[in-house]
């Protein structure tokens, strides 16, 4: 389902358009100024903005800044009309543009624009016209075998195992799990756990009462509490520490769970969706991943293949990121037939996130209309990373020796760009540098060249 973000400082407003917003559909989510707004798009990604262009605290133009897609549509409400003003908004992307009091008529027909659940519908929906299923884009076969598994799976409270290298689109698959879904009316949460600090992320997924430690200073609601009636996305599951898993299986098990701080039992009503871009297997061997919680969450496994399985979604999914580019600047850059040869041979170690970087980088780099692959070079690490350097590691060391050992070789090898390195060795630049302060506490400094003839420490700033 739609989400859509009400951004405005008068209340009375901002609760009649979330009440027509409901009615036609959306979820709804409202902010007061700008810097609840920005709040409010890192905890839910809205599939439109509608906003005030005046805020306490700003412009409401300033509400490009802060989105992070430029799929996101915008609709400007104010009753301050100029033309100066009306200019400015549609010339900066805006898709429409509304005087208050609201005519409710013309605001429902800009809702009525927006995709409704039909583009997420089960096999046999819109996607066989244009590649589109929900966010996620692709006709090859390995695609339309995912579709159907979220099909079969998302209607179901069944928790679903997402795996598939970085790039590879399990948050979309995860959302279109959600959309899907009764629960599709609450909301959806994704929740990194790599990203969180090992000393806080209990309290981020359970929450805490205040005074439960230092600094606790009021009552916080974690994770489960703030995604009840929807989705908890996990992702990176097997970067969640061991201790803490095992409270995650008790929760999975009894859907009850406790804040920091107290002993008193709360209910959860969530749906986990957890994912990684390791071998889970190979995770619990390592005992990165406690045996009892992979097969809770394995419910039902969904593999998401690799863009280098995908044929000419490559091409299908670099032309749709050209043309928002050319919509968004006022562009009209093509692609060469080299070019496209050059994509579709490519083996795209990065995914769809390495192919994205690279249309973006080509569009900039493009002198005229023409994207050649000669000016434009499809791999952009250290010539002495192609070379393939190896590693010997005796029969013997401990797997985490020589992780550590592969890790410093690939920062070697590309020059200490951590998140060149992190895409080789297919972990998010958040474990790259979770890994990296676990060794620098070890008392492990490499040193790595910047690729400029100074040296650094693997964990000096990334580039």
């Amino acid at each position: 389902m739609p989400h859509v973000l009400i951004v405005d400082d008068e209340s009375p407003v901002r609760t009649a358009l979330a009440e027509i917003v409901k009615d036609e559909g959306f979820t709804v989510a409202q902010a007061s100024d700008l810097r609840e707004a920005k709040i409010q798009i890192l905890r839910q990604a809205p599939d439109l903005v509608l906003s005030d262009l005046q805020l306490p605290d700003g412009n409401g133009l300033d509400i490009f800044q802060a989105l992070s897609s430029p799929n996101v549509d915008v609709v400007f409400i104010t009753g301050h009309a100029s033309v100066e003003s009306a200019v400015d908004a549609l010339r900066l992307g805006a898709i429409d543009y509304l005087l208050k009091p609201v005519n409710i008529q013309r605001l429902k027909m800009v809702l009525g624009r927006m995709p409704r659940n039909a583009d997420l519908s089960p096999w046999g929906g819109p996607f066989e016209e244009d590649g589109r299923f929900g966010k996620m884009l692709g006709r090859s076969e390995p695609m339309k075998l995912l579709y159907k598994q979220i099909a079969k799976v998302a209607p179901t409270e069944a928790t679903v195992l997402l795996m598939g290298d970085s790039g590879t689109g399990k948050e979309l698959a995860a959302q279109a799990i959600h959309e899907l879904s009764a629960r599709r009316k609450g909301p959806f949460l994704p929740v990194n756990c790599g990203a969180i600090s090992p000393n806080l992320i209990e309290s981020e997924m359970f929450g805490h009462e205040r005074g439960s430690f230092t600094g606790a200073d009021r009552q916080h609601k974690g994770y489960f509490e703030r995604a009840a009636g929807g989705t908890l996305f996990l992702d990176e599951i097997t970067e969640m520490p061991v201790d803490l898993q095992v409270k995650l299986l008790r929760v999975l098990e009894t859907g009850l769970f406790m804040r920091v701080g107290t002993n008193r039992e709360i209910a959860s009503d969530v749906r986990v969706v957890a994912a990684t871009n390791r071998n889970p297997e190979e995770a619990v061997a390592e005992g990165k991943l406690r045996e009892d919680l992979y097969h809770r969450l394995n419910v039902f496994p969904v593999e998401l293949p690799p863009l280098r399985e995908r044929g000419d979604d490559v091409l299908l999914i670099a032309q749709r990121y050209l043309d928002i580019l050319n919509k968004e600047r006022g562009a009209d850059k093509k692609f060469t037939s080299g070019t496209l040869d050059a994509m579709r041979r490519h083996a795209w170690p990065g995914n769809v996130r390495e192919l994205k970087n690279y249309v973006h980088r080509a569009f900039i780099l493009a002198d005229d209309n023409e994207i050649r692959a000669n000016v434009v070079p499809l791999q952009m690490a250290p010539e002495k990373a192609a070379a393939g350097t190896q590693i010997t590691v005796p029969v013997g060391v401990p797997l985490a020796d020589a992780d550590r050992q592969l890790i410093f070789a690939t920062l070697e090898q590309c020059g200490g760009v951590k998140k060149h390195a992190a895409e080789i060795l297919g972990i998010s630049l958040k474990t790259l540098y979770n890994r990296l302060e676990e060794y620098a506490a070890a008392g492990y400094f490499p040193k790595v060249s910047d690729g400029a003839g100074k040296g650094e420490t693997a964990l000096s700033e990334s580039k």
